[in-house]
């Protein structure tokens, strides 16, 4: 399990607003990007919306798709063609998980916010900066790396809480003062095959599960004969066999054999909501008595054992139903692969080369009430879908071209 929830008492980490490390780190943003992710190329576009934003002086929200660890340094590149700087909320076991990287974030802008409980201070600090368009302010509303570049996890709610109390600041100040959201679909082609790309990862892989590794066989189906493995692992584990149906059908079933018990005992049976939802509300019931320090050890083992369950529903939540399929493009398989990787080593390799297009969505002017006949938040909505259509444009535009530079001729995803 990933260091992402900490038995310790939540402090605030506040953002450094001044202009000087930005500046020093800029220039050794590419070749961080290219050490760290392997991205080599990028496409920024519709950067006329933000400069427009940004001219009208507007409280501005950037909400980009968040599909890969490095997306919010990633969203750094803009700073390189746009005249602005960058806020960026980050959830707290970002800074825990060593001082360097705590460092750096915190003085390129981000700040804290505490995903197992109500943070008002990140909330407030959020409101702030947009009620005094100090920076672009990014949040990523699916709340979770999804490693679904194709495909969007459901939005939080939160970000419009934040984006209209912010405009109903700003429309106090000035009527004429606005806060306006920019989608930001963030796209990442992998500029080689696949089966380059991929034979070491699917070899160690394969390596731990004590097979023989096969080089020729079909890329897709080493990826497919792993995944089963992995689940088959697992249901050993908590089920006691293998089940049978898809695999998606047997996550889901094993999510909710993870799930139903721990809503009995935490949340009195109340098991509404998407998956991401679901363990964000156990979490902020489990962890307060570990975090205050008065349990003895055997429960604490107890709550631990239960937050690795919730880590591994999360997890398991996040493998989509036919996401993965023999005609796939290329990036499917590279993400199920880096998923395989950080479920089973808590670690992912440097995959690529990448390219990342960066595609600036224009302002969606946030109203200062939320309608309150309405079944879901409008605003979200409209967040959800355009976000939706830049990315599946993009996703089209890559796969065109892609067949156009192999001459129109089909290639399946497991040639490489």
């Amino acid at each position: 399990m990933q260091r992402i929830v900490f038995d310790e008492a939540y402090q605030f980490i506040s953002p450094h607003r001044g202009g000087i490390w930005p500046r020093v780190f800029k220039p050794f943003l590419k070749y961080y990007l290219r050490r760290s992710a392997g991205i080599v190329d990028y496409d920024i576009r519709g950067l006329d919306h933000l400069n427009a934003s940004l001219t009208a002086g507007h409280g501005i929200i950037l909400a980009p798709n968040h599909c890969r660890p490095c997306d919010p340094m990633v969203m750094g590149m803009l700073t390189l063609r746009a005249p602005t700087f960058l806020h960026t909320m980050a959830s707290w076991h970002v800074f825990k998980q060593d001082w360097m990287t705590a460092f750096i974030i915190r003085r390129l802008g981000a700040f804290s916010i505490y995903r197992e409980g109500m943070d008002r201070t990140a909330l407030n600090c959020a409101i702030e900066i947009l009620k005094g368009a100090e920076r672009p302010l990014v949040v990523f509303p699916e709340g979770v790396i999804s490693r679904s570049n194709d495909r969007l996890s459901a939005l939080m709610d939160g970000l419009g809480f934040i984006a209209r109390t912010a405009a109903k600041k700003r429309q106090k100040q000035d009527p004429q003062k606005r806060v306006v959201i920019h989608p930001v679909a963030l796209k990442y082609e992998l500029l080689t095959g696949v089966r380059q790309a991929l034979h070491t990862g699917l070899s160690d892989l394969e390596h731990r599960l004590c097979w023989n590794v096969d080089p020729e066989r079909p890329v897709y189906e080493r990826v497919v004969r792993l995944g089963q493995a992995l689940m088959s692992l697992k249901e050993v584990e908590y089920l006691g066999l293998p089940q049978t149906g898809s695999i998606y059908d047997r996550a889901q079933g094993l999510i909710h054999h993870l799930l139903q018990p721990l809503e009995d005992e935490w949340l009195s049976g109340n098991g509404d909501g998407d998956v991401v939802g679901r363990v964000k509300r156990l979490r902020s019931a489990i962890l307060p008595g570990m975090v205050n320090g008065d349990l003895n050890e055997k429960e604490r083992q107890r709550r631990w054992r239960q937050l690795g369950d919730l880590y591994l529903a999360q997890q398991l939540s996040l493998y989509r139903r036919d996401y993965l399929q023999r005609s796939s493009p290329r990036e499917r398989l590279l993400e199920t692969v880096e998923r395989f990787e950080e479920d089973l080593t808590d670690a992912v390799r440097v995959h690529g080369p990448l390219k990342v297009y960066l595609d600036i969505g224009a302002p969606i002017e946030v109203p200062t009430k939320r309608q309150r006949d309405a079944d879901s938040d409008l605003l979200i909505d409209a967040l959800e879908v355009r976000l939706a259509d830049m990315l599946n444009d993009l996703s089209t535009e890559v796969e065109t071209a892609r067949a156009q530079a192999e001459g129109g001729v089909e290639v399946e995803a497991s040639s490489g």
